[in-house]
C-alpha cells in the first residue's frame, strides 16, 4: 500500500501507528509460538472514537482488521495472515475504567484494562469481579468478551458472558453502538450484547464493557482432596454441592501426572500430599457468613467424603499462603506441560455426568492410537470443562508425534460429539479449529452464523478467515 494511504490512516486518530518491523514484531507472533503472520501496520488508539476512525478508513481502502488484545489467546484468532494485507487493532491504549457503581454492582472499563486490573478496581470499591484465568496479569477484558471466557469460578458465577451487562462496540462501518447498560432487565429485542461476545472479533470490535461485580465473600476455604478416579471426583462434586450449595466456588479436576509435573519443574510447588493417588481434586467456597462458618462447613464435608471413601486424603488450607500455594499448582500446570516436551492441545466440554465416562474410554482409545504418551488432563470439573493434552512419550517430542495431531483430533473430538459436548469450551475457534466447525456444528447453525456475519460485516473486514469455515 502507498506510504500516502498509511500516512493519512496515521492522521485519522490519536495514539500510535506502528510500522516497523522491530515495533509491529510482538504483535504478529502469539504467546505460544504457533502462530504468525504479517500486517500492513499495527494501530493502538487511544479512544474508542480513534476505532471508528481507523474502522471507518479500513472500510474506505477495503482492508482487514484484525483486532487484538493482549495476545494470550491459544487459538490464533488475534494474529494475521501471511499476506500481509491486514491492519492489526491493538487495544491495549483503551486503559480506563470508566465508572464504578458499588450500590448497582457495576462498573465499566475500558476494553484494554487487563483482568486483574478489573478485579482489583472492584477489590477497591469493596466487591468482587470473580472471573479469574491464568493469564489474568496479561489478558485483556476485550478479548475475554470476545472469547466468552471461562476460568476456574463457572461453576458459581459462570462465563464472561454472565458477567456482562452491557457493551461499547464500533462495528464494521465504523459506528459506534453505546450499549453500557447497567441493568439486569432490558426486554427490548434482540440481545445485541450476546451476540459480539465470543464472536472473536468478527462481527465488531468491542471498546468497553459494562460488568457485574459481587459482595466480597467473608471467608475463602481452599483443599486438595486425593481421588480413585474421575467417577468418584463426581460423586465428591455432589456431596460438595449438597453441602455447600452456591458457596462452592471452584471445583478442579487433575490427573497425578499433572501434580508430578508441576513438582518436577517447579521444584517450590511441592507435591501437597504424600498420599499416592492417580486423581486430585482443588476445591474452593467462599462464604459469605463468617470465617468460623466456613471452616466448620468445610471440614464437615471433608469428614463426611473421607467417611463415604470418596476421597483417600485431602489437605484444606489453613493460611491464605498455602490456599495461593494449591492454587499455583493448578496455574503452573500449562507452563510444566509445555517443559515436559511437545503436546497436542484439546479444550473441550461434555455433560458433567458423562465426565467419567469420557476420560476412562477416550484415554484408553488414546493410548491405544499412540502406546507411550502421557495423558494431561486437568480441568474445570464443576462445568464440564477439561483441558484434555496429549504429551509426548519421554524422548519422543518431535514431528513424529505432531503428525499424530490429526488422529488424536479425530478420537477426542468424536467421543466429545458421542457425549452431545462442544470441542471448545472457552478458548474459541480462531484459526485451530476453524475447519472443524462443518464438521462438528450442524448445517442450520452454520448457516445461521453465516448470515449473522453477512449482516454485521458485508464486506468481511472484520477479523476474516477466523471462527467460521
Amino acid at each position: 500500500m502507498p506510504s500516502a494511504a498509511l500516512e493519512s490512516l496515521a492522521a485519522s486518530f490519536s495514539g500510535r501507528l506502528l510500522t516497523a518491523p522491530a515495533d509491529t514484531a510482538p504483535f504478529l507472533t502469539d504467546w505460544i509460538k504457533r502462530w504468525s503472520g504479517c500486517a500492513l501496520a499495527v494501530a493502538q488508539p487511544d479512544t474508542t472514537e480513534d476505532v471508528a476512525a481507523i474502522v471507518r478508513w479500513c472500510a474506505a481502502n477495503r482492508v482487514p482488521i484484525v483486532p487484538q488484545g493482549g495476545n494470550t489467546g491459544m487459538v490464533g484468532g488475534g494474529i494475521p495472515g501471511e499476506d500481509g494485507r491486514s491492519l492489526v487493532l491493538s487495544t491495549q491504549r483503551l486503559r480506563r475504567v470508566r465508572a464504578v457503581d458499588p450500590l448497582n454492582n457495576t462498573l465499566t472499563v475500558e476494553a484494554g484494562v487487563t483482568l486483574l486490573e478489573v478485579q482489583q478496581a472492584a477489590r477497591e470499591a469493596g466487591r468482587l469481579f470473580p472471573l479469574s484465568l491464568g493469564a489474568e496479569g496479561t489478558c485483556n477484558i476485550g478479548g475475554n468478551l470476545s472469547t466468552n471466557a471461562g476460568g476456574v469460578q463457572v461453576l458459581r458465577y459462570g462465563n464472561a458472558r454472565e458477567l456482562c451487562l452491557g457493551l461499547e462496540v464500533v462495528t464494521a462501518d465504523g459506528q459506534v453502538w453505546n450499549g453500557l447498560r447497567g441493568l439486569r432487565k432490558d426486554n427490548t429485542g434482540y440481545d445485541l450484547r450476546d451476540l459480539f461476545i465470543g464472536a472473536e472479533g468478527t462481527l465488531g470490535i468491542i471498546t468497553a464493557a459494562t460488568l457485574k461485580m459481587y459482595p466480597q465473600p467473608a471467608a475463602r476455604m481452599t483443599a486438595i482432596a486425593t481421588v480413585d478416579s474421575p467417577h468418584a471426583a463426581l460423586r465428591l462434586l455432589e456431596l460438595a454441592q449438597q453441602r455447600l450449595s452456591s458457596s462452592l466456588t471452584a471445583f478442579e479436576l487433575m490427573n497425578d501426572f499433572c501434580i508430578e509435573s508441576v513438582a518436577r519443574h517447579f521444584p517450590a510447588s511441592r507435591r501437597p500430599l504424600a498420599t499416592p493417588s492417580p486423581w486430585h481434586v482443588l476445591l474452593e467456597s467462599s462464604d459469605p457468613i463468617s470465617e468460623e462458618h466456613a471452616r466448620d462447613s468445610f471440614d464437615r464435608l471433608m469428614e463426611e467424603a473421607m467417611e463415604k471413601e470418596l476421597i483417600s486424603d485431602a489437605a484444606v488450607a489453613t493460611s491464605l499462603a498455602q490456599s495461593e500455594a494449591f492454587w499455583t499448582i493448578r496455574h503452573h500446570l500449562a507452563e510444566a506441560q509445555g517443559r515436559e516436551g511437545d503436546s497436542i492441545k484439546h479444550d473441550v466440554s461434555v455433560p458433567i455426568s458423562a465426565i467419567g465416562d469420557f476420560v476412562v474410554q477416550t484415554n484408553a482409545a488414546l493410548e491405544h492410537a499412540s502406546p507411550g504418551i502421557r495423558m494431561v488432563v486437568f480441568g474445570h470439573l464443576g462445568d464440564g470443562n477439561l483441558h484434555y493434552n496429549v504429551t509426548a512419550p519421554v524422548g519422543g517430542s518431535g514431528p513424529a508425534f505432531r503428525a499424530q495431531q490429526g488422529l488424536f483430533n479425530d478420537i477426542v473430538y468424536e467421543a466429545v460429539t458421542r457425549a452431545n459436548g462442544s470441542i471448545s469450551a472457552e478458548h474459541g475457534i480462531g484459526q485451530l479449529k476453524r475447519d472443524k466447525l462443518s464438521r462438528y456444528k450442524s448445517e442450520v447453525e452454520l448457516k445461521l452464523m453465516a448470515r449473522l456475519k453477512a449482516a454485521f460485516d458485508p464486506d468481511n473486514l472484520m477479523n476474516p478467515g477466523r471462527l467460521l469455515p
